[in-house]
């Protein structure tokens, strides 16, 4: 396979006209040479952190406050998972699967309720088990909880927060396993920071209340982060200091709940774009390669020796033509209806609407 256009190279996205050449699942090859296309080739999207299990409760508990929303065991989002069968959880997680790979997300980072049959519903869903759909190519990388032997069973383990339980023996158990241990910390407040950073995750999400010394710490550290901002304002308890976060460390962007906010990496770039004003390619790492770094995989960034997980923009579309600066209007106006093609693991994905 090998697609042609202007290539976003590298890192940096260095457009570069051009074809990538791709073998078994691999970038094998980037030609710089004059084509005949429109398109643009960029990595596919790695959300960074979701809850895609609330595909069940999207847009509800209008007016609630973030613990009556999602705090364990009894927010919403709680009751309302418990209240659902097996197979309703993995219909409405199909559905998000689809819509995500329809949206250019190659990859993602779930926080995943439910214990070991929590992990099996998502499993299920991306293999197509029992619903409508056809097998999922999108890739997760599963943080699994509320079980002791979730960790058989997912990729690692994602805690609520410091203030809900004792993580200590958790954590060294992930250790132990080799596996991930990500947390929840500074999205109510900043009293949780400390806490949740004693406990040396691999990284931490939201850090909305992240204080000076918790900014010190996260450079001492170099601990990543998994930013939010859609979800943190709807919430209502704020945004993250995004452009501190970036001066101290590695920062990756996720959309959290679906039943707060549409999983699509084109609208959170665009508002994290416009809340911090940071440069567009350095937003476009948070999207891609930052949240790949963070999950220790090799994709987000197009160079040869990396995974061939690729998104197709038409540059010539009505959104897209007459740009400028084409990695800014990537980030801050490029959405769904911009996608041409994406190819997860070597294999094309028909996007939504074809």
């Amino acid at each position: 396979m090998h697609l042609e256009g202007t290539i976003l190279r590298g890192p940096d996205f260095e457009p570069v006209e051009g074809r990538v050449v791709v073998a078994d699942g691999e970038i094998v090859r980037i030609d710089t040479t004059p084509v005949d296309s429109d398109d643009v080739i960029l990595p596919t999207f790695v959300n960074a952190h979701t809850h895609i299990g609330d595909s069940i409760a999207k847009e509800a508990g209008e007016g609630l406050s973030l613990d009556e929303l999602v705090a364990p065991p009894d927010g919403l989002k709680h009751r309302l998972l418990r209240s659902a069968t097996h197979d309703e959880k993995v219909a409405a997680m199909a559905r998000t699967l689809r819509y995500m790979e329809s949206t250019g997300t190659g990859t993602f980072l779930e926080f995943r309720e439910g214990g070991v049959a929590g992990v099996a519903a998502l499993r299920d869903a991306l293999a197509g088990d029992g619903v409508a759909f056809d097998e999922r190519a999108i890739d997760p990388v599963v943080f699994g909880r509320d079980d002791p032997d979730v960790l058989d069973a997912a990729d690692g383990y994602g805690a609520s927060g410091a203030r809900d339980a004792d993580f200590d023996a958790v954590r060294s158990e992930t250790r132990e396993a080799d596996k991930l241990f990500g947390i929840h910390a500074g999205e109510r407040d900043a009293d949780d920071i400390n806490p949740a950073m004693d406990l040396d995750p691999d990284f931490l999400v939201h850090m909305v209340h992240a204080e000076p010394i918790h900014l010190d710490r996260l450079t001492d550290r170099d601990t990543p982060v998994a930013v939010c901002p859609r979800s943190n304002l709807v919430t209502n308890v704020g945004v993250p200091p995004i452009r501190d976060l970036v001066d101290r460390t590695t920062v990756a962007l996720g959309t959290d709940n679906v039943m707060l906010d549409s999983p699509s990496m084109f609208r959170e770039m665009e508002f994290a774009a416009k809340l911090a004003d940071l440069p567009a390619r350095e937003v476009l790492r948070m999207a891609t390669v930052n949240g790949a770094e963070i999950a220790g995989l090799n994709r987000g960034v197009i160079a040869e020796g990396k995974d061939a997980d690729l998104l197709v923009l038409d540059g010539d579309s009505d959104n897209l033509a007459g740009a400028h600066d084409l990695v800014r209007a990537i980030v801050r106006r490029a959405g769904e209806a911009d996608v041409s093609r994406v190819v997860i693991g070597g294999e094309e994905i028909v996007p939504r609407g074809d």
